[in-house]
């Protein structure tokens, strides 16, 4: 049997758990917390984490430097273009693409979480 010098492939348990809280400078008045789980592994040009949202009066804007695939895994994002006027809801189990360029308001009537891989260097985030 052939063998080749492949990287393994990686599982990490729990870690949409105490992810870290976003910069209350940077986006005031929300409660979004952020992590990546994998950043560009084994020269990957992905990375990838775990998004979280709890209710707050303000939205959380994000403006996308790079593509990027969300999948609600639990609750709903209320998600708002301004500059185009489309909104959606996203809700478990949905999929999400940002294209670069998209400027995103996120909100939540209650608590949202998401898988996110971005197409991104790691110092984006």
């Amino acid at each position: 049997m052939e063998t080749t010098s492949q990287a393994p492939f990686k599982v990490t348990a729990d870690a949409w758990k105490d992810l870290p809280k976003m910069a209350a400078d940077e986006y005031p008045g929300t409660e979004g917390f952020i992590g990546d789980v994998y950043e560009n592994p084994d020269s990957s040009v992905m990375c990838s984490g775990f998004f979280e949202l709890k209710h707050s009066d303000a939205p959380l804007f994000y403006e996308y430097e790079y593509d990027e695939m969300k999948v609600v895994l639990e609750g709903e994002f209320l998600l708002e273009n301004k500059e185009t006027g489309q909104t959606q809801v996203a809700r478990a189990k949905d999929a999400i693409f940002f294209p670069k360029g998209s400027k995103i308001y996120f909100s939540t009537p209650s608590y949202a979480l998401a898988f996110y891989t971005g197409h991104r260097d790691a110092s984006l985030l």
